[in-house]
């Protein structure tokens, strides 16, 4: 059984219900909560890291927080809003104030590789989950017209720091240039990530990154290719898709030689 999150009227109205995987998988508007912790049954992945290795900058908090909104705009957004969409509307929902407002500088766009790029914002626009807003060039502004992001909990500090995570994932964390739909889902590997191994749904992962069980295995093969995992497995017994990190000392090197 699965916990499913289901959203009603335009996000007026949610519901949280059990439900299997093939009755999820057919309701409309909504999303599989994930994990917070391990399944019973799932043994936790053996982490090979050195006591004495660095700890990042962000811990399993901000995981965790990406991942609920993650799982949120899965419910939230029409089911196949581009990747550049979805993470635009991520930085959206975990930077916006009290009053449903964010304001995104230039500067953050450029980074994302996101920076005029108007069709995105109309994508979310079309989809009625926000509203944007005139403000001085080169910012953007916006109002989320989604009453439930509002009732996520954490406060706005906590969400800041969840969405400069989101930016660098560790420790799936791509150099920039490359496509949208790579790096979602490398962002979604990340927040489902512990150690240097983890596990999801293969219909989970497909919807959070909007796109097809077929395009998720397209897409895990190239963080492979760009080493940013070392190996991943799918059991069709399960639908599971489980996946396996570099050790730290050879992630560094990747990353020197890129």
């Amino acid at each position: 059984m699965l916990l499913a999150l289901t959203r009603y009227r335009s996000g007026r109205a949610w519901r949280l219900a059990d439900a299997c995987a093939a009755c999820a998988a057919a309701m409309s508007h909504t999303a599989v909560v994930p994990d917070t912790s391990l399944r019973p049954g799932r043994r936790c992945p053996a982490s090979r890291t050195p006591a004495a290795a660095p700890r990042p900058l962000h811990g399993p908090g901000e995981r965790l927080r990406v991942r609920e909104m993650l799982t949120y705009l899965a419910a939230a957004l029409p089911r196949f809003t581009s990747p550049a969409a979805r993470l635009l509307a991520l930085q959206c929902a975990l930077r916006a104030d009290a009053g449903a407002y964010v304001r995104l500088p230039g500067s953050l766009l450029r980074g994302m590789r996101l920076y005029g790029r108007g069709e995105l914002w109309q994508e979310l626009e079309h989809a009625g989950w926000l509203r944007c807003r005139a403000d001085r060039h080169p910012h953007m502004k916006a109002q989320l017209l989604d009453a439930a992001l509002l009732a996520q909990g954490a406060g706005r500090r906590v969400r800041a720091r969840a969405a400069q995570w989101a930016l660098r994932p560790a420790p799936v964390a791509l150099p920039s240039g490359w496509p949208p739909s790579v790096q979602l889902t490398a962002l979604a590997v990340a927040s489902c990530t512990s150690g240097e191994a983890g596990s999801i749904d293969m219909e989970v992962l497909a919807r959070l990154c909007g796109h097809s069980p077929h395009q998720a295995e397209e897409l895990l093969d190239r963080l492979v290719i760009t080493r940013m995992l070392t190996s991943w497995r799918y059991c069709r017994e399960t639908d599971e898709v489980s996946w396996h990190l570099p050790s730290p000392a050879n992630a560094g090197r990747t990353s020197a030689q890129q």
